[in-house]
């Protein structure tokens, strides 16, 4: 089913590029003004698709506040409510630097992880005097563990920290399509067995599909290679919701089978299965504020 999904996206996306690569040379051939470089704008919504990291970017001299809730699994039944009575929380700062770097802090429950990132952008997707077809950046990533360790081999700070590094390659396919890839790379200072990789590789793809003005579809899967993780964790992570836009706010609401919000956390340490029915209710909130006005 979920590979379904992910054809049919890839299918659409396709379908839609060449469609909007006609309407390009129409507009060239009856003489549209190329003097001038038009960026791609508005790809998404918020600077995440649901957990991973969207091609926006926090606009220079803005605060995004972001408060990050996932339940727990619908399976566990009726005793808990059907997930409800347990929930995860991470509170996020964002921060626009310049009109091409990001950087954010967060903390989690879950592991009560600590966590930092940068994103910058090396690409921008545009028209005109300089025509740029995708937009590509670079996200990197810190996490600590700070939970007490059960291992004592593992009490070092460094033991405790896992670095992610990931290339983010999409396209503005048109006003409500955006596709992108995400080849990813999280290194472990510490696994717990030799039958796990310090170093583990996935690849992830992920987009939105606007159903209204303020409202959009949005998806998100990632597939860790085989032989990296330990037997208790399953090789994926997938999530699928909708993003409201209501003033100076978004909300996400969306269905993940990942209890983690940071990359080492959903793709290295993800126990749910969709096919098992442990499937999370999860939201996302993001408040933006000026901070400093660009000049």
């Amino acid at each position: 089913m979920i590979k379904k999904i992910l054809l049919l996206s890839v299918l659409c996306g396709l379908s839609h590029s060449i469609w909007a690569q006609d309407d390009l040379d129409l507009l060239e051939e009856l003489g549209e003004d190329s003097t001038e470089v038009n960026y791609a704008t508005a790809s998404y919504k918020a600077t995440r698709i649901i957990n991973s990291i969207s091609l926006e970017n926090t606009a220079e001299g803005v605060l995004d506040l972001r408060i990050s809730h996932r339940f727990g699994a619908l399976n566990t039944g009726v005793d808990e409510f059907f997930g409800l009575d347990n929930a995860v929380t991470r509170i996020g700062f964002d921060y626009g630097l310049t009109p091409w770097l990001m950087i954010g802090v967060g903390r989690s429950t879950y592991e009560k992880a600590y966590d930092g990132f940068f994103k910058a952008k090396i690409l921008r997707q545009s028209t005109g005097a300089k025509n740029m077809p995708v937009s590509l950046q670079f996200f990197s990533s810190m996490m600590i563990n700070s939970l007490k360790a059960a291992n004592p081999n593992q009490d070092l700070f460094t033991s405790r920290m896992g670095y992610t590094f990931q290339a983010i390659l999409g396209r503005k396919i048109n006003k409500g399509t955006t596709i992108q890839l995400m080849p990813t790379l999280v290194h472990r200072n510490f696994v717990e067995t030799r039958a796990e990789s310090n170093d583990v590789l996935a690849l992830g793809i992920g987009g939105r599909q606007k159903f209204s003005r303020r409202a959009a579809l949005t998806y998100e899967f990632y597939y860790v290679l085989p032989d990296q993780l330990a037997s208790q964790y399953v090789n994926y992570s997938f999530s699928v919701g909708v993003d409201i836009e209501t003033g100076g706010h978004v909300f996400q609401l969306f269905l993940t089978n990942s209890a983690g919000m940071n990359e080492q956390q959903f793709l290295t340490q993800n126990t749910g299965d969709w096919a098992d029915g442990d499937i999370r209710i999860g939201f996302n909130i993001s408040r933006v504020f000026t901070v400093k006005k660009p000049k």
